[in-house]
């Protein structure tokens, strides 16, 4: 695929964007890599600014880096963004109303795309739209490459690598925190709350959604995961978890229904958490969820929470984002608890007569999720594309990353740039 550049930052002036701007010009040139890269938008004079700004963060000099004019809601500049790289990493969103011109500009066009959508209804309507002549043209369209859902989906294949023997159920505990401070200010840009807002209004067009791209059902693995209550304690940090909500879930599962229909393994269970201190922060977040879930079916309730996003999530999101010192400073970490046997079966359909008799579990940690973690992820899914294609599945498709990536060498990058990967516990 010989094109003017090989990756291509599309929405490079919004705040994902412009972080992702170091993370390229950093990993393209390590390694052995001499990858060429230009930043796209709709504005000459915002993306001068924005290469300078992070070229001053960098201490580098990025005012000769190419510039492509393209625009969401002109498709022949989508075209020509597309014809001129082999990857588009884009970070316009919300991908719901932004996503599919790039995606579909991409796939007729021969040029790979990656995005950190965690939009469940976007990501699986792509499949669904998308995925046919996807494979046709050689072209990998992955989305969730950022904190949703990397560090969780490709946490469950390092886990399952690690697992030795037959891994039934995961369950997955995200904590998360900012260390020291204060640090004033809302945790997570306008952009991200703007997504989560349209992804929940989309949840009841899932279901069809869903009936149409995965027709068959998965069999059905005992012993069953039983998905627990609204509140329990935690095994192994002695906080309380609630259901997470975001997309983790559904990216792990569209990887393993890959694996069982491609690779005939066993598909692992998998439900996911996350963890708060305290029955006070339950309260609160019980009565804000609450509110955010009811408002965000109907538009009236979404142009509220659109126009008033520090009032409605307490001050945790807002259209300036958070500062670069309270970014740097927020941890978190995905603890995933697996279950299984410590032998193996050849069919992947046949139960086994015993109780599981192992315990796995395994960590990610990371800094900065929204942005820190999330664009250097996002960076490396573009990179591996680029780098391993005889390691990537069919030759193209819509994707989930740990479908993508299982074979690749992409958690050992990880690992390097600051996502580690560990198993702290066996038995």
């Amino acid at each position: 695929m010989s094109r003017a550049y090989d990756i291509v930052i599309f929405g490079a002036t919004g705040f994902t964007g412009k972080h992702t701007i170091p993370q390229v010009e950093k990993l393209s040139k390590e390694n052995g890599r001499n990858y060429s890269w230009a930043v796209a938008g709709r504005s000459e004079s915002k993306l001068l600014a924005v290469l300078k700004e992070m070229g001053d963060k960098i201490g580098k000099d990025l005012s000769k880096t190419p510039l492509i004019i393209a625009d969401v809601n002109d498709v022949q500049s989508l075209a020509n963004m597309a014809m001129q790289a082999r990857i588009i990493i884009n970070t316009c969103g919300p991908y719901k109303f932004f996503g599919e011109p790039v995606v579909k500009a991409c796939v007729e066009n021969g040029c790979h795309h990656v995005d950190v959508s965690g939009e469940p209804f976007f990501i699986e309507n792509m499949q669904l739209k998308y995925h046919e002549e996807a494979q046709k043209k050689g072209v990998y369209i992955i989305s969730a490459c950022g904190f949703d859902s990397v560090p969780a989906d490709l946490g469950l294949m390092y886990l399952r690598s690690q697992f030795e023997g037959t891994l039934n159920s995961v369950e997955t505990y995200l904590t998360s925190g900012v260390v020291g401070g204060p640090y004033p200010g809302p945790s997570i840009n306008y952009g991200t709350w703007e997504s989560a807002v349209h992804g929940v209004g989309a949840f009841a067009e899932l279901k069809d959604l869903r009936r149409k791209l995965y027709p068959t059902k998965l069999p059905k693995f005992n012993p069953k995961l039983s998905l627990r209550g609204a509140v329990h304690k935690c095994s192994f940090n002695n906080k309380y978890a609630l259901p997470f909500m975001g997309s983790d879930r559904s990216v792990m599962q569209r990887t393993q229904r890959f694996l069982y229909e491609e690779e005939k393994l066993r598909p692992v269970q998998v439900g996911t958490y996350f963890c708060v201190d305290s029955i006070i922060s339950i309260l609160i977040m019980a009565v804000m969820g609450g509110i955010f879930m009811t408002l965000s079916k109907f538009e009236f309730g979404r142009n509220l929470l659109l126009k008033y996003p520090g009032f409605f999530s307490l001050g945790f999101f807002s259209h300036e984002g958070p500062s670069d010192e309270k970014m740097q400073n927020t941890k978190f970490a995905i603890t995933l608890i697996g279950e299984g046997w410590s032998t193996k079966q050849d069919d992947c359909n046949a139960d086994f007569p015993t109780s599981p008799d192992k315990k796995v579990i395994a960590q990610v940690n990371g800094t900065n999720p929204g942005y820190g973690a999330t664009c250097m992820a996002l960076t490396l899914c573009a990179l591996t594309i680029l780098d391993d294609p005889a390691k990537l599945p069919k030759k193209g498709g819509v994707y989930s990353p740990g479908a993508t990536f299982h074979n690749t060498s992409i958690i050992k990058e990880l690992h390097k740039n600051g996502l580690t990967f560990e198993v702290v516990e066996k038995k």
